[in-house]
């Protein structure tokens, strides 16, 4: 790590184009000046190890879930540098509209705070993302390929920290990300879904409103993606796992006081909502009418539960009957 050159980065902070409220080559540079990259040296068996977790988890999610789908070309082991490098353009994307629209009374200022901000925030993300699947939303063109990725220091650094055993530990988390390729997979239409309710918000936010339908759409279409995630790994996973789920809880819950403060900062807390309340809504879904009912939530946007849905699934079932 080297503060002071994250430092200078953030003070350095530019706009060479002339068109934007964040330098964005400063916030890369500025987070990983922050950020331990963390080792990736590993031996031939790690990596075949997670090559074998892939594999093995799209072929249980594909016979359990009966989804038809495949895992993206585009599979990374990554150190916490290769991250931040990987979701500099994503966070650019989704501030492009915001950046377009807001004119501010000191450009200069704005713009080195809005390039600290976003370098903090990567760097912090980069620093406890254990996996990614990458769905490109707001990407420009149809031939993006999506990606796989799995930080390899952060899984390390987690099976230490919570004490669990870490070939187990990686491989449920390859099961937690390959599943989320399932999602997407299973239903063509979800990132135009997520786009189209990310761009109508991110509008109305660019010019000075707050549209509550498109982002309570974005949470709730965002609960399911994640709570049936949760619903099928566990299910598919082919070993114990209570222990598992127990200690991750308890790990994004928990953290030092710096970190409980950027997780509510970053909203991480509403993603920790979101993964029990759509897991709770799947698991009573999955239990009425079995894996296969939970799985036509995908079938098209229509059977994406609503906000009232959520917290009575007997009332999604009685209007999707799967």
């Amino acid at each position: 790590m080297n503060l002071l050159r994250s430092v200078q980065a953030v003070a350095g902070a530019s706009d060479p184009d002339g068109a934007g409220q964040i330098d964005w080559t400063a916030v890369a540079t500025a987070a990983k000046s922050a950020t331990d990259p963390g080792d990736l040296d590993l031996s031939e068996a790690e990596r075949s190890g997670y090559a074998t977790d892939v594999r093995d988890a799209r072929d249980r999610l594909r016979s359990l879930g009966g989804l038809d789908f495949d895992v993206p070309a585009t599979i990374e082991i990554q150190s916490r540098h290769h991250w931040i490098d990987a979701n500099v353009e994503t966070f650019r994307r989704v501030m492009r509209p915001v950046e377009a629209e807001v004119s501010v009374a000191f450009p200069n200022a704005t713009r080195m705070v809005n390039t600290g901000s976003m370098a903090f925030v990567l760097s912090f993300l980069g620093s406890h993302v254990l996996g990614q699947y990458d769905p490109l939303l707001l990407a420009e063109g149809d031939d993006a390929d999506h990606g796989l990725y799995f930080v390899h220091p952060n899984i390390v650094a987690a099976a230490r920290e919570l004490d669990v055993d870490y070939p187990r530990f990686r491989r449920w988390i390859a099961f937690h990300e390959v599943t989320h390729a399932a999602e997407f997979g299973a239903a063509p239409w979800l990132s135009d879904h997520l786009e189209s309710r990310m761009e109508d918000g991110l509008e109305m936010l660019a010019n000075g409103r707050f549209d509550r339908d498109a982002f309570q759409d974005l949470d709730v279409a965002m609960t399911a993606v994640e709570g049936y995630a949760e619903l099928l790994m566990d299910r598919a996973f082919d070993a114990e796992y209570a222990d598992l789920r127990a200690k991750l809880d308890a790990r994004r819950r928990g953290g030092g006081p710096l970190a409980r403060v950027a997780r509510r900062l970053l909203g991480l807390g509403m993603k920790r909502r979101q993964y029990e309340r759509g897991a709770a809504f799947f698991e009573a879904v999955a239990d009425r009418r079995g894996l296969a009912a939970a799985g036509t939530v995908w079938d098209r946007p229509q059977h994406l539960p609503t906000a009232a849905e959520l917290d009575d699934p007997d009332r999604w079932l009685a209007r999707v009957d799967p």
